[in-house]
């Protein structure tokens, strides 16, 4: 029983995850800076990097890892796709739509690490993730700061 909420709860992550590195992958193809274009495409990658961690994790309590983001983050992503071709996408909404969206990965990694009945591999598998979430969020919120 405690494996298969594991897989439930690491899936729900790699969804999210991937929802992330999706959203990071349209950060850099939206923004004009050219800074932010290297670290948006860097952090696309150590996200879906971050996904295939999270499914080798799910595979290793013999679930199946789920490999596409979830319907709300496609969603999302086609919102925010139209609302830059309405308004121009400035820089500074870019930067504010990428610390918004990692406010959401952030707490749901806060979440799962607070839920007592993952066994405890996942739960360091858990952490050692959360430690890059929690500093590519610190990071993006200096710099949307910055822009501020």
């Amino acid at each position: 029983m405690q494996t298969d909420h594991a897989v439930k709860v690491l899936n729900s992550l790699i969804e999210t995850t991937l929802d992330s590195a999706n959203g990071y992958k349209d950060a850099a193809e939206s923004i004009d800076r050219a800074d932010c274009k290297t670290l948006f495409a860097e952090r696309a990658s150590r996200r879906r990097e971050l996904a295939m961690q999270l499914q080798q994790e799910v595979r290793s309590f013999g679930g199946e890892p789920e490999t596409t983001q979830s319907t709300l983050g496609k969603a999302h992503n086609k919102f925010v796709e139209i609302k830059n071709a309405v308004t121009g996408g400035s820089d500074k909404a870019v930067i504010d739509e990428v610390e918004r969206g990692e406010d959401v990965i952030k707490a749901k990694f806060e979440q799962a690490l607070r839920d007592d009945d993952l066994p405890p591999h996942a739960r360091e598998v858990l952490q050692q993730a959360y430690g890059s979430i929690k500093s590519d969020h610190d990071d993006i919120s200096r710099l949307k700061h910055q822009m501020h």
